[in-house]
């Protein structure tokens, strides 16, 4: 192949969360000379966002370009968490085969049986790496059959179960080709892991005389060139400044326009290109406002749209609405409905898994998504923005499948030391599950897998730390649609609820002590309405957290003695989203998260009450 046009190959990492595809990435740029070698590199170069490097995860898809022997090596990075699959969907469009990372102790996963079916779906390769057999617990053997069961349970063909495997750690940053190599002495290092990369991953069809065909598959915002797309050039050639036609099959008029700037990847940054040939991965930039995800950039003249992209349905919905506390518009920049809905409208365009609806309330919009965390990250970028808003609590979408009604269920795999198990299993049952597999797993724990009804695990991670001591690995991804399961357990202590405004104080807080746990802590500014506690009982109770002591001329020593008070519990976001009910919401902003019921006053609360319980007779 001549110099100005290298080989190219390009591949989707894909795994369940946490079992180091980032780490494997970092582990690659290092070998293939991406980085100088006094270039100082975070870890997890991949993860930039800072969500991303707080929790520990993948959120968004990223891409990445190597260079290594004459090729170009596209890798996607996609997300391993179930509640971001839409990213890993319209990414894989991206790929001619996909690189599939399982731990070497933990195995097959919910999300690994996700990210295959997908990958099985497009008709891609798929290479398997098991990763981190340097671990003291690792059983990689029984975990390669483990992935050639579910190779097979999926329905993967005779060329697919042929896959091509190596052992390795991202982490020590090597691979071997066979087990036994890893523990010889000797240096090891990434080469067997690119060979089989070089060797076995399809090259692209690389047409490029052909009329233009690129398909977008993320959006993003650029400060210098405004929305720019990232996309494969399918057919054709990607140049900048030509005249391209804007395409989707499902829209029957196309639009013109121009591509101003046209640039590649390069390790970690974008570099401009004059051309993009065909196979190649492309980001275009300039001129293309009109572009949104699944969009193909065409010839004027040959105007073919690549089929949609498409994705599964959200199954978690919920309500972002203006706040209506009393301390509203006082510690939000972006505080209107018009600010809101044009920030939930942009989300909407960079994440094809979103879907942004309005209310019977002009100030309230319906927000869908595929999980809790979906929806959580989402919320948590806006606080951080400088949004300030009110959300609802989380609930499922129900579908019509045959003329049923049907709530969609989750394939939920529990790590439990073996003594916990039985709570674990007891508490599940009682969220409609049903058990399909229970094993023993390493030396103490089980692995038990259910299949629940996703109202079921909403709340059901913090409830299952509580009852295994913080030990319980909860892993669960979208499974089917079924008739509904019947009513699932809920919430079953009521909240404490402020009956006032003013301060929190500590005297007051004190002599409440045996109603409840405290979520704030003394000096808190309240409000009526406001949720300050759990109760220990099962119906809300209102009380005053602001009550001082009395003063009067009478001093003796030891009267005021000091009050001491035990930590408030501090919930995150995602645990606030899971702990609230119906009638309550989470007022998120900037600085606070407080939890607080949909109507403030106890009197109205009250008549809404009474008028729901007559409704129902």
């Amino acid at each position: 192949m001549s110099k100005h046009k290298p080989a190219i190959k390009n591949i989707a990492i894909i795994a369940h969360v946490d079992h180091g595809k980032t780490t494997l990435v970092d582990a690659m740029f290092k070998f293939a000379g991406t980085f100088r070698a006094n270039q100082k590199v975070e870890v997890c170069a991949m993860d930039s966002d800072a969500q991303e490097r707080e929790r520990g995860i993948t959120i968004l898809a990223k891409n990445t370009a190597l260079n290594y022997l004459g090729t170009r090596i596209n890798v996607v990075d996609t997300p391993g968490h179930a509640d971001f699959g839409g990213q890993v969907e319209r990414t894989l469009n991206m790929a001619d085969a996909a690189l599939l990372l399982v731990d070497a102790h933990e195995g097959p996963m919910p999300q690994t049986r996700f990210v295959l079916k997908k990958a099985f779906e497009r008709g891609l390769k798929v290479l398997v790496l098991i990763n981190k057999i340097d671990r003291p617990d690792q059983r990689a053997h029984q975990v390669l059959n483990e992935v050639f069961d579910l190779f097979i349970e999926l329905g993967a063909h005779d060329d697919q179960l042929d896959f091509q495997v190596c052992y390795g750690s991202g982490r020590s940053g090597f691979a071997v080709k066979e087990f036994e190599d890893a523990f010889k002495d000797g240096p090891k290092d990434m080469k067997p892991l690119f060979d089989m990369i070089l060797e076995h991953v399809p090259a692209p069809p690389q047409d490029d005389d052909a009329p233009l065909q690129f398909q977008c598959a993320t959006i993003e915002h650029d400060d210098f060139l405004g929305r720019i797309g990232i996309g494969r050039v399918y057919r054709g050639t990607l140049r900048a400044g030509m005249r391209v036609a804007v395409c989707h099959p499902d829209r029957e008029a196309s639009t013109l326009t121009s591509v101003k700037q046209v640039l590649r990847f390069e390790g970690l940054t974008r570099q401009a290109a004059s051309e993009v040939l065909a196979g190649d991965i492309a980001i275009v930039g300039g001129g293309v406002d009109e572009l949104t995800i699944g969009d193909t950039l065409c010839a004027p003249d040959v105007q073919e749209p690549l089929p949609a992209i498409k994705l599964e349905e959200p199954t978690i919905a919920m309500t972002f609405g203006v706040n209506t506390s009393p301390f509203a518009g006082k510690e939000g920049k972006f505080v209107t409905s018009r600010q809101i809905g044009s920030r939930l409208e942009l989300a909407a365009m960079r994440d094809v898994a979103l879907v942004i609806a309005p209310t019977e309330f002009a100030d309230t919009f319906e927000v869908k998504g595929r999980g809790v965390m979906h929806l959580g990250v989402l919320a948590e970028n806006m606080r951080r923005e400088g949004f300030e808003f009110a959300v609802g609590k989380p609930r499922v979408i129900l579908k019509e499948v045959d003329g049923t009604v049907c709530e969609p269920m989750e394939r939920t795999v529990i790590e439990v030391p073996t003594e916990h198990a039985g709570k674990i299993i007891e508490f599940l049952g009682r969220r409609r599950g049903e058990m399909l597999h229970m094993e023993p797993f390493g030396q103490t724990s089980v692995r038990l897998e259910f299949i629940v009804p996703s109202r079921g695990l909403i709340g059901a991670r913090t409830a299952m730390m509580t009852l295994s001591k913080g030990e319980a690995i909860l892993s669960h991804v979208f499974d089917s649609w079924r008739p509904d399961q019947g009513p699932v357990v809920g919430r079953t202590n009521g909240v404490l609820v402020a009956d006032r405004a003013g301060d929190s104080v500590p005297y007051g807080m004190f002599n409440l002590l045996d109603r409840g746990e405290f979520f704030i802590a003394p000096g808190t500014p309240v409000y009526e309405g406001m949720i300050v506690g759990e109760n220990n009982k099962d119906k809300d109770l209102d009380l005053n957290v602001c009550r001082e002591k009395k003063l009067t001329n009478i001093r003796s020593a030891g009267a005021d003695e000091n009050v001491i008070l035990p930590p408030p519990r501090q919930m995150s976001l995602e645990e606030s989203l899971e702990y609230i009910d119906d009638d309550e919401l989470v007022e998120i902003t900037p600085k606070n998260l407080r939890l607080r019921k949909r109507i403030l006053t106890q009197i109205e609360r009250t008549k809404a009450a009474r008028k729901t319980a007559k409704s129902l007779t």
